[in-house]
């Protein structure tokens, strides 16, 4: 199969990179700027065109969004971009793809959710409060795929991290390590995912695609398994960098003024995407630790 990869050089697409050196698939990598040492193919979503045109002339039959507006505060200032990104340009891949009769798998957030005091995890069916621009753009970009009819697989996820780019892993490993104190939020509520996870959860839908007959078109959630908070998820990557020194202390939400309301819980129930791939997920603490262990891995 012919699969084409939206924001090549974001956190997910470059676990998608690593997920095609041992496909048998053909992978076209897209992003709006180049990568050095990866081959990208430059695209802007935002053009019907061009995604049109792509998708043809590269026989592609699976897109794969990974391309998202996700700065969540400068989005409260930046609506008009950030719509166009977060919920006009899946419609257009979803269009694109239509045409070929391919599937879109769509990548989406925790953020849809926020606006009412959750202490359950949140499912698929459950009604969208999003409390900022960012989750609204998003939970828009997911209801545009749908009006289209195309097949998809839209997948929430949250806390995403990774080897690469800026992330909450990265920043905490050098606060940890350099700051003799530290206040971190404990009453934000989620679940950290490795981007690695979600590449091969993919990988395991794009290969039941491959069966032919597909039915499966819907959301699904994926994040990693177990529950914490940003203050344990920091006390976890200081344990396990063996940075000691640092006192790590919980604090309110409150204390750090944002334009926009975060979601206070959204932990995603996976029961969905479990069952229907029969996909097994790690241990959100097991994760990190082999990120963790690349990332050292990576800096040797």
């Amino acid at each position: 199969m012919n699969i084409l990869v939206t924001g090549a050089n974001g956190q997910l697409g470059n676990e998608m990179r690593i997920i095609a050196k041992s496909s048998n698939d053909t992978f076209v990598f897209t992003d709006v700027v180049e990568a050095d040492g990866n081959p990208t193919l430059i695209l802007d979503i935002t053009d019907l065109d061009a995604v049109k045109s792509i998708v043809k002339e590269r026989k592609i039959d699976v897109i794969v969004n990974c391309a998202a507006y996700t700065n969540v505060d400068k989005a409260e200032s930046d609506e008009n971009f950030c719509r166009i990104l977060n919920a006009q340009a899946p419609k257009n891949l979803a269009e694109a793809i239509k045409e070929v009769d391919g599937l879109l798998v769509h990548v989406s957030t925790d953020y849809v959710f926020g606006g009412d005091p959750y202490n359950t995890p949140c499912k698929e069916d459950q009604k969208g409060t999003p409390t900022g621009v960012y989750g609204q753009t998003k939970l828009e970009g997911e209801q545009n795929i749908q009006t289209t009819g195309c097949k998809y697989a839209i997948l929430r996820t949250a806390w995403l991290y990774s080897e690469f780019g800026k992330n909450f892993v990265k920043t905490m490993l050098n606060l940890t390590a350099t700051k003799p104190m530290l206040n971190v939020v404990f009453d934000q509520v989620g679940t950290p995912t490795y981007a690695l996870d979600l590449a091969r959860a993919i990988e395991v839908i794009i290969s039941d695609y491959k069966l032919g007959s597909w039915s499966k078109t819907g959301i699904y959630h994926f994040s990693n398994e177990g529950v914490c908070s940003w203050f344990d998820f920091t006390k976890t990557i200081a344990a396990f960098a063996g940075n000691t020194s640092c006192d790590i202390k919980p604090c309110h939400s409150d204390e750090f003024p944002s334009p926009v309301k975060r979601p206070a819980f959204s932990v995603l129930d996976k029961t969905k995407i479990k069952s229907t791939f029969n996909i097994s997920i790690p241990y959100w603490t097991d994760s990190l630790l082999q990120c963790m262990s690349n990332m050292n891995a990576v800096i040797k």
